[in-house]
């Protein structure tokens, strides 16, 4: 453990919140969502390593190849075109870029990067995004934030992949730090230090967290308006019931949430092997970690909803 981080370790009143956490995203190392998360989370005591690509790599899903060199300069002109197969941060180690894709960008953070400043320890959980842009549904498979976290989740890692509706693409050095970015990192922050504050195992094998923001816009501008929503992956039409929550045994697909209108976020617990909704029992586990942070929302859709909220 660094001698900075995680002061929880000597402080006992902050000890369940203190965690060593491995980040990454699709988007690249340099973008200002990941950096503002990754901000947010170190100031709520972790200590994280944020391994990512070097550029842009969206849409790459569960790509995975060893990184090769880097002949032009990373995204934003963020690293120097030297060669290297993977760098950091000039003054701090624990911003990392990898010239590949984001599940081995993740890899690089879990096997390698992590260890080297954790005294060879493991990550406690693993964090992917903010994406710029939402993650639903049938975009899964095809996004390499979902697979970065699911990739984490099948290694044994406890994961959760953040997603925002909010587009605009920016740099981590932009100033000002636009609103949206401040905002989704600390309401990811709060998802985050929930679980974690929840206690071990912190999710169930092999089950991922799929989250996905609105839009930061009209009354969705002040972190107090946001609400968080139990949801799932894909409709339920022929799947077995969802966990009872809400008045109702079929919880509203993630995609009706986030264009719901108000200032809904979704949480889905997902099935890192296949990305679907996991099943109502795991559900129900991480329904008992985060109930007293949930709300009900009607969403309209031809399916069981939830209680009007």
């Amino acid at each position: 453990m660094r001698a900075s981080a995680c002061l929880a370790a000597i402080i006992p009143a902050l000890a369940a919140q203190c965690a060593r956490i491995v980040q990454s995203n699709d988007d690249g190392w340099a973008e200002s969502y990941i950096r503002s998360f990754n901000d947010a989370l170190i100031a709520s005591g972790h200590d994280v390593v944020l391994s990512a690509p070097a550029d842009d790599q969206s849409g790459t899903g569960a790509s995975d190849s060893p990184p090769t060199p880097r002949n032009d300069a990373c995204q934003y002109n963020s690293c120097i075109p030297n060669g290297s197969l993977t760098g950091h941060n000039a003054t701090r180690p624990d911003l990392n870029w990898v010239n590949s894709f984001p599940v081995t960008s993740m890899k690089y953070g879990i096997d390698t990067f992590g260890p080297q400043l954790w005294n060879g320890s493991a990550p406690d959980l693993a964090v992917s995004g903010i994406n710029v842009g939402t993650n639903v549904f049938v975009q899964l498979p095809f996004s390499g934030t979902v697979n970065a976290a699911t990739f984490a989740a099948l290694a044994g890692i406890p994961s959760i992949a953040f997603s925002a509706a909010s587009v605009g693409r920016l740099p981590f050095d932009a100033e000002p730090v636009p609103l949206r970015s401040i905002l989704y990192g600390q309401l990811a922050a709060q998802l985050t230090n929930k679980i974690l504050s929840s206690g071990s195992p912190y999710l169930p094998p092999d089950v991922f967290l799929n989250v996905n923001f609105p839009k930061v816009e009209g009354n969705c501008t002040e972190l107090s308006n946001f609400k968080w929503v139990l949801s799932r992956i894909n409709p339920g039409i022929i799947s077995p019931p969802d966990v009872a929550f809400c008045g109702g045994k079929r919880l509203p697909t993630e995609l009706s949430v986030v264009t719901h209108g108000g200032c809904f976020i979704s949480v889905s617990v997902g099935n890192a092997k296949d990305k679907t909704t996991a099943s109502n029992s795991n559900q129900a586990l991480v329904l008992d970690k985060i109930r007293d942070m949930l709300a009900c929302v009607y969403v309209p859709s031809g399916i069981q909803p939830q209680s009007n909220f």
